[in-house]
Protein backbone atom coordinates (compact mmCIF):
# COMPACT_ATOMS: atom_id res chain seq x y z
CA UNK A 1 0.00 0.00 0.00
CA UNK A 2 3.07 2.41 0.30
CA UNK A 3 4.12 2.15 -3.35
CA UNK A 4 2.48 4.82 -6.11
CA UNK A 5 -0.49 3.63 -6.88
CA UNK A 6 -1.50 5.53 -9.41
CA UNK A 7 2.19 4.95 -10.85
CA UNK A 8 0.90 1.12 -10.47
CA UNK A 9 -2.44 1.44 -11.93
CA UNK A 10 -0.96 3.36 -15.23
CA UNK A 11 1.42 1.40 -15.37
CA UNK A 12 -0.96 -2.08 -15.82
CA UNK A 13 -2.93 0.18 -18.22
CA UNK A 14 -0.31 0.44 -20.68
CA UNK A 15 1.12 -3.81 -21.01
CA UNK A 16 -2.55 -3.88 -22.33
CA UNK A 17 -3.72 -6.67 -20.76
CA UNK A 18 -2.80 -7.49 -16.98
CA UNK A 19 -3.97 -10.80 -16.28
CA UNK A 20 -6.99 -10.69 -18.37
CA UNK A 21 -4.49 -11.02 -21.54
CA UNK A 22 -4.12 -14.26 -20.51
CA UNK A 23 -4.45 -17.04 -22.94
CA UNK A 24 -6.74 -19.66 -21.02
CA UNK A 25 -6.03 -22.76 -23.58
CA UNK A 26 -4.15 -24.32 -20.21
CA UNK A 27 -7.29 -23.99 -18.13
CA UNK A 28 -9.08 -25.52 -20.53
CA UNK A 29 -7.05 -28.72 -20.61
CA UNK A 30 -8.01 -29.01 -17.19
CA UNK A 31 -11.49 -27.95 -17.10
CA UNK A 32 -13.03 -31.21 -15.76
CA UNK A 33 -16.05 -31.42 -18.35
CA UNK A 34 -13.88 -31.90 -20.79
CA UNK A 35 -15.68 -30.04 -22.85
CA UNK A 36 -14.83 -26.01 -24.93
CA UNK A 37 -16.60 -23.28 -22.23
CA UNK A 38 -18.47 -20.91 -23.69
CA UNK A 39 -16.98 -17.63 -24.51
CA UNK A 40 -18.37 -13.93 -23.04
CA UNK A 41 -20.74 -13.06 -25.68
CA UNK A 42 -19.08 -9.68 -25.85
CA UNK A 43 -15.51 -10.03 -25.32
CA UNK A 44 -14.40 -6.85 -25.12
CA UNK A 45 -17.74 -5.66 -22.56
CA UNK A 46 -16.40 -4.82 -19.56
CA UNK A 47 -16.95 -7.01 -16.54
CA UNK A 48 -19.33 -5.66 -13.76
CA UNK A 49 -18.25 -6.27 -10.36
CA UNK A 50 -19.56 -5.41 -6.90
CA UNK A 51 -17.67 -5.22 -3.89
CA UNK A 52 -19.40 -6.17 -0.28
CA UNK A 53 -16.93 -4.32 2.58
CA UNK A 54 -14.63 -1.62 1.37
CA UNK A 55 -12.80 -1.25 4.75
CA UNK A 56 -8.91 -1.93 4.89
CA UNK A 57 -8.81 -5.44 2.66
CA UNK A 58 -12.14 -4.36 0.30
CA UNK A 59 -10.08 -0.99 -0.54
CA UNK A 60 -7.02 -3.33 -1.30
CA UNK A 61 -8.98 -5.67 -3.62
CA UNK A 62 -10.26 -2.26 -5.20
CA UNK A 63 -6.83 -0.74 -6.05
CA UNK A 64 -5.87 -4.13 -7.77
CA UNK A 65 -9.05 -4.29 -9.13
CA UNK A 66 -8.40 -0.67 -10.80
CA UNK A 67 -4.88 -2.08 -12.37
CA UNK A 68 -6.97 -4.49 -14.14
CA UNK A 69 -7.71 -4.60 -17.68
CA UNK A 70 -11.77 -3.77 -18.62
CA UNK A 71 -12.86 -4.24 -14.92
CA UNK A 72 -16.17 -1.53 -14.07
CA UNK A 73 -16.64 -0.95 -10.40
CA UNK A 74 -20.19 -0.92 -10.75
CA UNK A 75 -21.13 -1.29 -7.05
CA UNK A 76 -19.75 -0.66 -3.33
CA UNK A 77 -21.85 -1.88 0.04
CA UNK A 78 -20.52 -0.89 3.75
CA UNK A 79 -22.07 0.42 6.45
CA UNK A 80 -19.64 2.33 8.26
CA UNK A 81 -19.09 5.65 6.46
CA UNK A 82 -15.26 5.60 6.95
CA UNK A 83 -14.72 3.30 4.89
CA UNK A 84 -17.12 3.95 1.90
CA UNK A 85 -16.02 7.31 1.95
CA UNK A 86 -12.39 6.67 1.37
CA UNK A 87 -13.29 3.80 -1.08
CA UNK A 88 -15.14 6.81 -3.05
CA UNK A 89 -12.22 9.30 -2.62
CA UNK A 90 -10.10 6.32 -3.91
CA UNK A 91 -11.77 5.54 -7.09
CA UNK A 92 -12.10 9.21 -7.71
CA UNK A 93 -8.92 10.02 -7.22
CA UNK A 94 -8.06 7.28 -9.98
CA UNK A 95 -10.42 8.61 -12.38
CA UNK A 96 -13.51 5.62 -12.01
CA UNK A 97 -16.79 6.99 -11.81
CA UNK A 98 -18.84 7.19 -8.75
CA UNK A 99 -20.50 3.44 -8.18
CA UNK A 100 -23.37 2.54 -6.78
CA UNK A 101 -23.64 3.16 -3.12
CA UNK A 102 -25.05 0.49 -0.59
CA UNK A 103 -25.39 1.15 2.89
CA UNK A 104 -27.51 1.55 5.66
CA UNK A 105 -28.06 -1.17 7.83
CA UNK A 106 -26.90 -4.95 8.07
CA UNK A 107 -28.53 -6.08 5.16
CA UNK A 108 -27.96 -3.55 2.85
CA UNK A 109 -25.76 -6.24 1.07
CA UNK A 110 -28.90 -7.84 -0.18
CA UNK A 111 -30.14 -4.49 -2.08
CA UNK A 112 -26.93 -4.21 -4.30
CA UNK A 113 -27.80 -8.09 -5.62
CA UNK A 114 -31.23 -7.51 -6.05
CA UNK A 115 -30.83 -4.01 -7.48
CA UNK A 116 -27.55 -4.60 -9.73
CA UNK A 117 -26.50 -6.46 -12.80
CA UNK A 118 -23.32 -7.45 -12.05
CA UNK A 119 -21.21 -10.44 -13.25
CA UNK A 120 -18.86 -10.81 -9.99
CA UNK A 121 -19.04 -10.40 -6.29
CA UNK A 122 -15.92 -9.74 -4.15
CA UNK A 123 -16.69 -10.05 -0.13
CA UNK A 124 -14.34 -8.42 2.41
CA UNK A 125 -16.30 -8.37 5.35
CA UNK A 126 -15.87 -9.72 9.24
CA UNK A 127 -15.67 -13.46 9.34
CA UNK A 128 -19.26 -13.93 10.58
CA UNK A 129 -20.75 -12.62 6.96
CA UNK A 130 -18.75 -14.41 4.76
CA UNK A 131 -21.07 -17.09 4.54
CA UNK A 132 -24.67 -15.58 4.53
CA UNK A 133 -23.39 -13.26 2.09
CA UNK A 134 -21.79 -15.41 -0.44
CA UNK A 135 -24.67 -17.53 -0.54
CA UNK A 136 -26.70 -15.19 -1.00
CA UNK A 137 -24.78 -13.70 -3.94
CA UNK A 138 -25.02 -16.76 -5.41
CA UNK A 139 -29.07 -17.23 -4.83
CA UNK A 140 -29.05 -13.87 -6.41
CA UNK A 141 -28.00 -14.99 -9.25
CA UNK A 142 -24.39 -13.64 -9.45
CA UNK A 143 -22.67 -16.05 -11.46
CA UNK A 144 -19.37 -15.72 -9.98
CA UNK A 145 -18.31 -15.09 -5.65
CA UNK A 146 -15.40 -14.34 -4.13
CA UNK A 147 -15.16 -14.30 -0.22
CA UNK A 148 -12.28 -13.44 2.05
CA UNK A 149 -10.39 -16.03 4.29
CA UNK A 150 -11.64 -17.85 6.25
CA UNK A 151 -14.73 -18.14 4.28
CA UNK A 152 -16.55 -20.25 6.78
CA UNK A 153 -16.89 -20.85 10.68
CA UNK A 154 -18.67 -24.04 11.57
CA UNK A 155 -18.94 -27.12 9.40
CA UNK A 156 -22.89 -25.87 8.40
CA UNK A 157 -21.71 -23.06 7.19
CA UNK A 158 -18.83 -25.15 4.86
CA UNK A 159 -21.70 -27.25 3.65
CA UNK A 160 -23.80 -24.09 2.85
CA UNK A 161 -21.53 -23.00 0.54
CA UNK A 162 -21.12 -26.13 -1.05
CA UNK A 163 -24.62 -27.07 -1.25
CA UNK A 164 -25.44 -23.40 -2.37
CA UNK A 165 -22.95 -24.01 -5.21
CA UNK A 166 -24.53 -27.01 -6.69
CA UNK A 167 -28.04 -26.19 -6.11
CA UNK A 168 -27.70 -22.86 -8.25
CA UNK A 169 -24.31 -23.85 -10.39
CA UNK A 170 -23.14 -20.30 -9.83
CA UNK A 171 -19.40 -20.27 -8.97
CA UNK A 172 -17.43 -19.57 -5.59
CA UNK A 173 -13.76 -18.69 -5.25
CA UNK A 174 -11.85 -18.35 -2.44
CA UNK A 175 -9.41 -15.44 -2.20
CA UNK A 176 -6.33 -17.35 -0.79
CA UNK A 177 -4.04 -15.21 -1.96
CA UNK A 178 -0.87 -17.08 -0.82
CA UNK A 179 -1.89 -19.61 -3.26
CA UNK A 180 -0.14 -17.15 -5.40
CA UNK A 181 2.71 -15.93 -3.80
CA UNK A 182 5.66 -16.31 -5.97
CA UNK A 183 7.88 -18.73 -3.89
CA UNK A 184 4.43 -20.75 -3.06
CA UNK A 185 4.20 -21.10 -7.28
CA UNK A 186 7.52 -21.71 -8.02
CA UNK A 187 7.41 -24.99 -5.51
CA UNK A 188 4.02 -25.57 -7.11
CA UNK A 189 5.84 -26.14 -10.19
CA UNK A 190 8.16 -28.31 -8.72
CA UNK A 191 6.07 -30.53 -6.44
CA UNK A 192 4.04 -31.26 -9.64
CA UNK A 193 7.10 -32.19 -11.73
CA UNK A 194 8.76 -34.82 -9.35
CA UNK A 195 11.27 -32.56 -7.94
CA UNK A 196 10.86 -33.91 -4.42
CA UNK A 197 9.55 -37.63 -5.26
CA UNK A 198 6.49 -38.41 -3.78
CA UNK A 199 5.17 -36.02 -1.12
CA UNK A 200 4.94 -37.76 2.22
CA UNK A 201 4.64 -34.84 4.87
CA UNK A 202 4.17 -31.15 5.07
CA UNK A 203 4.24 -28.56 7.44
CA UNK A 204 2.40 -24.82 7.47
CA UNK A 205 0.43 -22.21 9.64
CA UNK A 206 -0.23 -18.88 10.46
CA UNK A 207 2.36 -17.55 12.71
CA UNK A 208 2.27 -13.97 13.00
CA UNK A 209 1.89 -11.57 16.09
CA UNK A 210 -1.55 -10.18 15.89
CA UNK A 211 -1.76 -8.92 19.40
CA UNK A 212 -1.81 -4.76 18.23
CA UNK A 213 -4.40 -5.98 15.46
CA UNK A 214 -6.23 -7.57 18.18
CA UNK A 215 -6.42 -4.53 20.43
CA UNK A 216 -5.87 -1.32 18.82
CA UNK A 217 -5.92 2.29 20.20
CA UNK A 218 -9.99 3.44 19.43
CA UNK A 219 -12.03 0.26 20.17
CA UNK A 220 -13.48 -0.34 23.71
CA UNK A 221 -16.12 -3.47 23.80
CA UNK A 222 -19.02 -4.11 26.11
CA UNK A 223 -17.93 -7.62 27.10
CA UNK A 224 -21.16 -7.97 29.02
CA UNK A 225 -23.34 -7.67 25.54
CA UNK A 226 -20.69 -8.95 23.46
CA UNK A 227 -20.23 -6.26 21.27
CA UNK A 228 -18.33 -3.27 20.70
CA UNK A 229 -18.64 0.37 21.53
CA UNK A 230 -17.18 2.69 18.50
CA UNK A 231 -14.93 4.96 19.29
CA UNK A 232 -12.56 7.11 16.84
CA UNK A 233 -11.44 6.58 13.37
CA UNK A 234 -9.68 3.76 14.62
CA UNK A 235 -12.63 1.55 15.59
CA UNK A 236 -13.23 0.96 11.58
CA UNK A 237 -10.15 -1.99 11.96
CA UNK A 238 -10.36 -5.66 12.20
CA UNK A 239 -10.04 -5.09 16.05
CA UNK A 240 -13.68 -4.30 16.64
CA UNK A 241 -14.40 -8.00 15.59
CA UNK A 242 -11.57 -10.31 16.10
CA UNK A 243 -10.82 -10.32 19.07
CA UNK A 244 -14.38 -11.69 20.26
CA UNK A 245 -12.93 -14.54 18.46
CA UNK A 246 -10.14 -14.76 20.66
CA UNK A 247 -12.51 -14.84 23.82
CA UNK A 248 -15.34 -17.48 22.15
CA UNK A 249 -13.29 -19.93 20.66
CA UNK A 250 -10.36 -22.40 20.87
CA UNK A 251 -8.86 -23.75 17.85
CA UNK A 252 -7.01 -22.87 14.70
CA UNK A 253 -9.40 -19.73 13.47
CA UNK A 254 -7.16 -19.01 10.67
CA UNK A 255 -5.76 -21.92 8.85
CA UNK A 256 -6.24 -21.17 5.16
CA UNK A 257 -2.95 -19.06 4.22
CA UNK A 258 -1.34 -22.52 5.34
CA UNK A 259 -3.35 -25.18 4.03
CA UNK A 260 -4.32 -23.46 0.94
CA UNK A 261 -1.25 -23.88 -1.04
CA UNK A 262 -0.12 -27.52 0.81
CA UNK A 263 -3.82 -28.47 -0.46
CA UNK A 264 -2.76 -27.77 -4.13
CA UNK A 265 0.24 -29.81 -3.31
CA UNK A 266 -0.88 -32.70 -2.16
CA UNK A 267 -3.83 -32.35 -4.62
CA UNK A 268 -6.85 -32.30 -2.32
CA UNK A 269 -10.21 -32.85 -3.35
CA UNK A 270 -8.87 -33.76 -7.07
CA UNK A 271 -7.23 -37.27 -6.53
CA UNK A 272 -6.43 -37.00 -2.53
CA UNK A 273 -8.34 -35.74 0.59
CA UNK A 274 -8.28 -35.10 4.15
CA UNK A 275 -9.50 -37.68 6.38
CA UNK A 276 -8.93 -37.01 9.71
CA UNK A 277 -7.75 -34.31 11.80
CA UNK A 278 -6.64 -34.36 15.61
CA UNK A 279 -5.62 -30.82 17.41
CA UNK A 280 -4.02 -29.83 20.77
CA UNK A 281 -4.09 -26.22 22.39
CA UNK A 282 -1.79 -24.77 25.10
CA UNK A 283 -3.04 -22.37 28.05
CA UNK A 284 -4.22 -19.06 26.88
CA UNK A 285 -1.19 -16.11 28.08
CA UNK A 286 -0.49 -13.96 25.49
CA UNK A 287 -2.79 -11.96 25.27
CA UNK A 288 -3.39 -11.25 29.40
CA UNK A 289 -0.15 -10.44 28.83
CA UNK A 290 -0.18 -8.03 26.27
CA UNK A 291 -2.94 -6.33 27.80
CA UNK A 292 -1.14 -5.94 31.39
CA UNK A 293 1.84 -5.08 29.92
CA UNK A 294 0.36 -1.78 27.81
CA UNK A 295 -2.48 -1.01 29.97
CA UNK A 296 -1.52 -2.30 33.49
CA UNK A 297 -3.72 -4.53 36.14
CA UNK A 298 -6.49 -2.31 36.14
CA UNK A 299 -6.75 -1.92 32.72
CA UNK A 300 -10.77 -2.99 32.05
CA UNK A 301 -9.50 -6.21 29.92
CA UNK A 302 -6.81 -7.25 32.11
CA UNK A 303 -9.89 -9.31 33.20
CA UNK A 304 -10.68 -11.23 30.70
CA UNK A 305 -10.64 -15.05 30.31
CA UNK A 306 -9.54 -15.66 26.73
CA UNK A 307 -10.64 -19.37 25.08
CA UNK A 308 -8.11 -18.92 22.56
CA UNK A 309 -4.83 -21.25 22.91
CA UNK A 310 -1.87 -19.07 22.12
CA UNK A 311 -0.72 -22.00 19.70
CA UNK A 312 -2.96 -24.69 18.54
CA UNK A 313 -1.68 -27.22 16.38
CA UNK A 314 -3.16 -30.00 14.43
CA UNK A 315 -2.12 -32.73 12.18
CA UNK A 316 -4.39 -33.81 9.54
CA UNK A 317 -3.87 -37.47 7.61
CA UNK A 318 -4.35 -38.16 4.17
CA UNK A 319 -6.23 -40.44 1.86
CA UNK A 320 -3.05 -40.91 0.08
CA UNK A 321 -1.09 -41.15 2.96
CA UNK A 322 0.83 -38.05 3.78
CA UNK A 323 0.52 -36.27 6.87
CA UNK A 324 0.04 -32.41 7.37
CA UNK A 325 1.11 -30.34 10.75
CA UNK A 326 -0.93 -26.89 10.65
CA UNK A 327 0.54 -24.33 13.45
CA UNK A 328 -2.01 -21.47 14.99
CA UNK A 329 0.18 -18.78 16.45
CA UNK A 330 -0.71 -15.50 17.08
CA UNK A 331 -0.77 -14.22 20.30
CA UNK A 332 2.59 -14.25 20.95
CA UNK A 333 5.90 -12.20 19.99
CA UNK A 334 7.58 -13.98 16.89
CA UNK A 335 8.48 -12.83 13.26
CA UNK A 336 5.87 -13.38 10.44
CA UNK A 337 6.02 -17.22 9.09
CA UNK A 338 4.05 -19.10 7.31
CA UNK A 339 6.32 -22.26 8.02
CA UNK A 340 6.39 -24.04 4.93
CA UNK A 341 7.91 -27.53 5.02
CA UNK A 342 7.07 -29.93 1.58
CA UNK A 343 8.79 -33.45 2.37
CA UNK A 344 8.74 -35.96 -0.03
CA UNK A 345 11.17 -39.11 -1.12
CA UNK A 346 13.69 -37.22 -2.68
CA UNK A 347 13.87 -33.91 -1.03
CA UNK A 348 12.40 -31.16 0.43
CA UNK A 349 11.65 -27.18 0.65
CA UNK A 350 11.43 -25.31 3.61
CA UNK A 351 10.68 -22.00 3.95
CA UNK A 352 11.92 -20.78 7.68
CA UNK A 353 15.18 -20.71 6.05
CA UNK A 354 14.59 -20.61 2.51
CA UNK A 355 16.50 -23.74 1.61
CA UNK A 356 16.31 -26.48 -0.11
CA UNK A 357 17.83 -30.22 -0.29
CA UNK A 358 17.35 -32.58 -3.21
CA UNK A 359 19.38 -35.62 -3.42
CA UNK A 360 21.85 -36.25 -5.88
CA UNK A 361 20.54 -32.52 -7.32
CA UNK A 362 21.93 -30.13 -4.36
CA UNK A 363 25.56 -28.75 -4.34
CA UNK A 364 26.52 -30.89 -1.38
CA UNK A 365 25.14 -34.17 0.35
CA UNK A 366 23.21 -33.41 3.59
CA UNK A 367 23.30 -29.82 3.00
CA UNK A 368 20.76 -27.32 2.43
CA UNK A 369 20.76 -25.17 -0.74
CA UNK A 370 19.71 -21.52 -0.66
CA UNK A 371 16.05 -21.32 -1.88
CA UNK A 372 16.91 -18.82 -4.51
CA UNK A 373 18.49 -20.11 -7.78
CA UNK A 374 15.75 -23.11 -7.52
CA UNK A 375 12.99 -20.07 -7.37
CA UNK A 376 14.08 -18.51 -10.22
CA UNK A 377 14.47 -21.98 -12.19
CA UNK A 378 10.91 -23.11 -11.42
CA UNK A 379 9.56 -19.56 -11.51
CA UNK A 380 5.71 -20.27 -12.36
CA UNK A 381 3.92 -19.13 -15.52
CA UNK A 382 1.66 -15.81 -13.85
CA UNK A 383 4.89 -14.47 -12.41
CA UNK A 384 7.21 -15.10 -15.27
CA UNK A 385 4.82 -13.40 -17.39
CA UNK A 386 3.19 -11.01 -15.16
CA UNK A 387 5.35 -10.40 -12.43
CA UNK A 388 6.12 -6.53 -13.58
CA UNK A 389 2.95 -5.80 -13.68
CA UNK A 390 2.26 -7.19 -10.09
CA UNK A 391 4.78 -4.72 -8.80
CA UNK A 392 2.78 -2.56 -6.14
CA UNK A 393 0.05 -5.00 -5.99
CA UNK A 394 -0.93 -5.94 -2.39
CA UNK A 395 1.01 -8.89 -0.43
CA UNK A 396 3.54 -8.36 -3.01
CA UNK A 397 2.05 -8.57 -5.92
CA UNK A 398 0.44 -11.74 -5.04
CA UNK A 399 -3.41 -10.03 -4.90
CA UNK A 400 -2.83 -8.71 -8.42
CA UNK A 401 -2.07 -12.07 -9.34
CA UNK A 402 -5.25 -14.01 -7.50
CA UNK A 403 -7.80 -11.39 -8.72
CA UNK A 404 -6.29 -11.72 -12.25
CA UNK A 405 -6.69 -15.04 -12.27
CA UNK A 406 -10.18 -14.67 -10.90
CA UNK A 407 -11.21 -12.50 -13.03
CA UNK A 408 -10.55 -14.05 -16.17
CA UNK A 409 -12.35 -16.77 -14.76
CA UNK A 410 -15.57 -14.71 -14.95
CA UNK A 411 -14.10 -13.39 -18.28
CA UNK A 412 -14.26 -16.45 -20.09
CA UNK A 413 -16.99 -18.33 -18.36
CA UNK A 414 -14.50 -20.93 -16.78
CA UNK A 415 -14.45 -22.39 -13.44
CA UNK A 416 -12.39 -20.40 -10.87
CA UNK A 417 -9.36 -22.03 -9.72
CA UNK A 418 -9.86 -22.17 -6.17
CA UNK A 419 -13.99 -23.55 -5.84
CA UNK A 420 -16.59 -24.17 -3.18
CA UNK A 421 -15.43 -27.56 -2.52
CA UNK A 422 -12.09 -26.15 -1.54
CA UNK A 423 -13.47 -23.02 0.65
CA UNK A 424 -15.28 -25.90 2.44
CA UNK A 425 -12.07 -28.02 2.70
CA UNK A 426 -9.42 -25.54 4.23
CA UNK A 427 -12.18 -23.42 6.29
CA UNK A 428 -13.40 -26.62 7.95
CA UNK A 429 -9.64 -26.98 9.20
CA UNK A 430 -11.20 -24.21 12.18
CA UNK A 431 -14.02 -26.05 12.97
CA UNK A 432 -12.65 -29.73 13.21
CA UNK A 433 -9.94 -28.21 15.25
CA UNK A 434 -12.16 -26.68 17.87
CA UNK A 435 -14.20 -29.86 18.00
CA UNK A 436 -10.96 -32.20 18.69
CA UNK A 437 -9.46 -29.60 21.08
CA UNK A 438 -12.99 -30.27 23.41
CA UNK A 439 -12.39 -33.42 22.80
CA UNK A 440 -8.92 -33.21 24.54
CA UNK A 441 -7.33 -33.75 21.01
CA UNK A 442 -9.01 -36.96 19.47
CA UNK A 443 -9.59 -37.81 16.18
CA UNK A 444 -12.14 -36.29 14.62
CA UNK A 445 -13.32 -37.05 10.75
CA UNK A 446 -13.23 -34.94 7.67
CA UNK A 447 -16.30 -34.52 5.81
CA UNK A 448 -15.80 -35.33 2.21
CA UNK A 449 -17.58 -32.36 0.48
CA UNK A 450 -17.08 -33.37 -3.17
CA UNK A 451 -19.55 -36.51 -2.00
CA UNK A 452 -16.96 -38.62 -3.38
CA UNK A 453 -16.00 -37.19 -6.64
CA UNK A 454 -12.57 -36.10 -5.65
CA UNK A 455 -11.07 -39.66 -6.93
CA UNK A 456 -11.93 -38.80 -10.26
CA UNK A 457 -11.25 -34.53 -10.55
CA UNK A 458 -8.58 -33.52 -11.71
CA UNK A 459 -5.52 -31.27 -11.14
CA UNK A 460 -6.99 -28.05 -11.63
CA UNK A 461 -5.12 -24.61 -9.98
CA UNK A 462 -2.70 -22.80 -12.13
CA UNK A 463 -1.49 -24.79 -14.77
CA UNK A 464 1.92 -24.10 -16.31
CA UNK A 465 3.28 -25.63 -19.36
CA UNK A 466 7.05 -25.16 -18.98
CA UNK A 467 6.49 -27.35 -15.79
CA UNK A 468 3.86 -30.40 -16.33
CA UNK A 469 2.29 -32.72 -14.11
CA UNK A 470 3.97 -35.58 -13.64
CA UNK A 471 1.65 -38.34 -14.40
CA UNK A 472 2.72 -40.40 -12.07
CA UNK A 473 2.28 -38.60 -9.23
CA UNK A 474 -1.64 -37.97 -9.97
CA UNK A 475 -2.26 -41.56 -9.59
CA UNK A 476 -4.40 -42.72 -6.84
CA UNK A 477 -3.22 -44.88 -4.36
CA UNK A 478 -4.35 -48.51 -5.24
CA UNK A 479 -6.47 -48.58 -2.04
CA UNK A 480 -9.19 -46.50 -4.53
Amino acid sequence: MKNNRRDFIRKSALTGAGLLGLNLADRQLFAETGKQVERADDPTAPVKAGFIGVGSRGRSHLNDTMALKNIEIAAICDIQKPSLDAALKLLASNGRKEPSVYTGHELSFEDMLKNEELDAVIIATPWEWHVPMSVASMKAGISYTAVEVSAANTLEECWDLVNVHEETGKELMILENVCYRRDVMAVLNMVRTGLFGELIHCRCGYEHDLRSVKFNDGIHYDYASGGPLIMGAKAYSEAQWRGLHAIRRNGDLYPTHGIGPVANYLDINRGNRFLTLSAMATKSRGLHKFIVDNGGTQHPYANIEFNLGDIVTSMIKCANGETIIVTHDTSLPRPYSLGFRVEGTSGLWYNDGDTIYVEGKSKVPHEWDDSAGWMDRYDHKYWREHGKEAEGGGHGGMDYIMLGDFFQAVRDKQPVPLDAYDAAAWSAVSALSEMSVARGGSLVDFPDFTRGKWIKRKAFFAPDEKYPIDPQRSLINSLF
